[in-house]
Order: structure tokens, then C-alpha cells, then sequence
């Protein structure tokens, strides 16, 4: 079973700058991506920003040029940069990992960090 937890979320001022952090409990294997994605109250879960362990990533339209996801797979953890954040930014963010099985594909995710942008 592999366990997310992740750290890095708090308050800031629009503008600034946040650093996520999300380490697996073990090495992963099969594992397809690990991402980023963030949920406002009453929405569904949108990606953020997702990376495989060959350095390939796919962010959303609006945080293009903003956010920078990377990994270290030596520890088995991913990060997500956020500079110049904007309100609109505050959610919960949560981490994700998808891992390749004979049956298709599982999905764990952390617990979800909270991060607030104030104008």
C-alpha cells in the first residue's frame, strides 16, 4: 500500500510563492505519473500538474508559466513550485500517484494540503 503525505501549504500574499512537497512511503513501481490536482468546495478535482519519472509533464492552462512540477526519485517524492500566485489559486491541493496494475490503473492520493493566496 502506498502512503502520500504531503506538506508545504499555508498562506501567502498574492504574488508569492509556495513549494509543495509529496513523498511516497516506498518505492513505486509501475508507477505511470505522479501529479498534482486541486479542489474547490462543491467541484470536482482538476489536475494541476502531473510528471513521470522519465521528466515528461502536463500542466493546466491557467498555471502554465507559474507553477514548475519535478521529482526526486531518489526519494521517491515530487514538488510543485508556485510562484506569482493569485487568489483564484486557494484550495486544497491534493498529491497523486498512478500506478499501472494488471487491471488497469489505482490511484492513491494524499491527504490534501490547504493553500491561501489573500489579495
Amino acid at each position: 500500500q502506498v502512503q502520500l503525505v504531503e506538506s508545504g501549504g499555508g498562506l501567502v500574499q498574492a504574488g508569492g510563492s509556495l513549494r509543495l512537497s509529496c513523498a511516497a512511503s516506498t518505492y513505486i513501481n509501475n508507477l505511470s505519473a505522479m501529479g498534482w490536482y486541486r479542489q474547490a468546495p462543491g467541484k470536482q478535482r482538476e489536475l494541476v500538474a502531473a510528471i513521470t519519472r522519465g521528466g515528461s509533464t502536463n500542466y493546466a492552462d491557467s498555471v502554465k508559466g507559474r507553477f514548475t512540477i519535478s521529482m526526486d526519485n531518489a526519494k521517491n517524492t515530487v514538488y510543485l513550485q508556485m510562484n506569482n500566485l493569485k487568489p483564484e489559486d486557494t484550495v486544497v491541493y491534493y498529491c497523486n500517484a498512478a500506478v499501472v496494475t494488471p487491471s488497469g490503473v489505482t490511484n492513491y492520493w494524499g491527504q490534501g494540503t490547504q493553500v491561501t493566496v489573500s489579495s
